[in-house]
């Protein structure tokens, strides 16, 4: 029965329409849907979805849930592993983890964890754990996913949990960086204030490194300290004319919009919008810019990738629903230079690639040609990657303290997230042991929790 099933398929915002706003592009999943969706579910006793889940959800067990109308049960199955369900239903890349290895998927489609996962998160309460205070306190420095996953963690064993932010307002990556047409912001806030009414203490405008250090950190009695603050120092081209007016990084043109509103003219710190723009890169990031840029009011949207669309790391999803909004996709393209003119962009140039031998990352390396192209613009934003922000480094360096780096800049740590100095443990994009996702961050800060209870129990 399972498998003569087709797969739900979530409503969407018209395409056309939804290029003029920031709503979210799908709804949840109607009851009727997520009942006929969790019937698919072949309740498998060696799950493969549950091994592709970085925090090692259940699957068949809240799925089963669903099945039997026992929701908020599937939610607190959800919720033993990881605390942002309606966060990660949205954002994590499933069809290269939990669904990438569903069973049904070998012939067919695989069931919807992801939307299945969102309904539950979205429908149901995170219940209050009863917390015997243990007395210790732990510092969590970013309040993203992995700060968010930790504290939770921590808060529960009976820890005295306080998160300090950089910015103005907390979410880290998922509020500065991911839009909200794919995660919007009522969402965001559900899940943050599941933890303060737990007791997590959250501290915005705190630069840890600047306004205070981890040394001073120690020094206010924190037993432990769990450094997320993730990589926000944007990975440029290295090409004449990046410096020209016109060029972002994808970090820049995102938290400008996310953060600061600055589409609008009545912002203290407006972009100027243009008529047409370049998206440099292929990852969700890529993605993400790519949209917001076309919802901004840019009337033509470029995206240069030098390999080809088969190639493209982005969520299909993400790709699919950037053509459907107008997203003009040009592959094995190498960007050369930015042209200016009286300081602004003007034009870029790029190299017509073809594709050699596999690299280390296994793809085909794209190659040269020779030949060139000149494409007219108004702006340019890179979105290549980011690596981590060395404010933090530097200051435990000033203070004497031995923090371990690569050469990259990232903190070193163990698979348990320790780090170099003892009661000092790091996680997520700061300290990367796998891939830069929503979901692997979160297992980073479940790691570092485990890791600090135990050393401190």
């Amino acid at each position: 029965m399972a498998e003569k099933i087709e797969r739900q398929k979530q409503k969407e915002q018209d395409r056309f329409e939804r290029r003029k706003n920031f709503d979210a592009v799908e709804s949840n999943f109607t009851d009727e849907q997520a009942s006929m969706e969790a019937s698919r579910c072949l309740s498998c006793k060696n799950a493969r979805c549950k091994t592709g889940c970085p925090v090692q959800i259940d699957i068949p067990s809240f799925i089963k849930e669903i099945k039997e109308n026992n929701l908020q049960k599937a939610g607190d199955i959800i919720r033993e592993s990881s605390m942002l369900p309606s966060v990660c239903g949205r954002v994590c890349p499933q069809e290269k983890q939990c669904e990438g290895n569903c069973i049904l998927g070998l012939k067919g489609q695989s069931v919807a964890i992801g939307a299945l996962e969102r309904y539950v998160g979205d429908n149901t309460n995170a219940k209050a754990p009863v917390i015997k205070p243990n007395g210790k306190k732990v510092a969590i420095v970013g309040s993203g996913c992995a700060g968010m996953s930790a504290a939770a963690d921590l808060r529960s064993a009976g820890f005295e949990v306080s998160i300090f932010e950089a910015l103005h307002e907390f979410g880290g990556v998922l509020r500065y960086g991911i839009p909200p047409f794919r995660l919007p912001r009522n969402v965001l806030d559900r899940e943050i204030k599941s933890l303060e009414a737990m007791g997590v203490k959250f501290f915005k405008n705190v630069i840890v490194g600047k306004s205070i250090t981890i040394k001073q950190l120690q020094d206010e009695g924190y037993s432990a300290i769990f450094i997320c603050s993730g990589a926000g120092l944007p990975k440029m081209m290295n090409i004449p004319g990046e410096n020209l007016n016109g060029v972002y990084s994808a970090n820049e043109f995102l938290t400008r919009v996310n953060l600061m509103h600055a589409q609008s003219p009545d912002t203290p710190t407006p972009l100027k919008i243009g008529k047409t723009t370049a998206i440099i890169g292929g990852g969700n990031v890529a993605m993400d810019a790519a949209r917001t840029a076309v919802r901004v009011g840019y009337e033509h949207v470029y995206v240069f990738y030098r390999r080809t669309e088969k190639e493209l790391p982005a969520r299909l999803e993400e790709i699919r629903h950037a053509k459907e909004e107008g997203v003009d996709f040009q592959f094995l393209r190498a960007p050369v230079e930015i042209i200016g003119q009286d300081g602004w962009v003007k034009s870029m140039k790029f190299e017509i690639m073809e594709l050699g031998e596999p690299d280390a990352s296994g793809r085909q390396k794209p190659v040269g040609t020779g030949k060139f192209i000149d494409i007219e613009l108004d702006s340019v934003i890179v979105s290549l990657g980011t690596g981590p922000n060395p404010i933090i480094q530097r200051s435990a360096k000033n203070d004497q303290l031995d923090l371990e780096t690569d050469n990259k800049g990232y903190i070193v740590i163990n698979d348990k997230g320790e780090t170099s100095i003892s009661q000092i443990y790091a996680g997520g994009d700061v300290a990367p042991l796998g891939p830069s996702t929503a979901i692997n961050a979160m297992g980073a800060g479940k790691r570092a929790a485990k890791t600090i209870i135990e050393a401190l129990s």
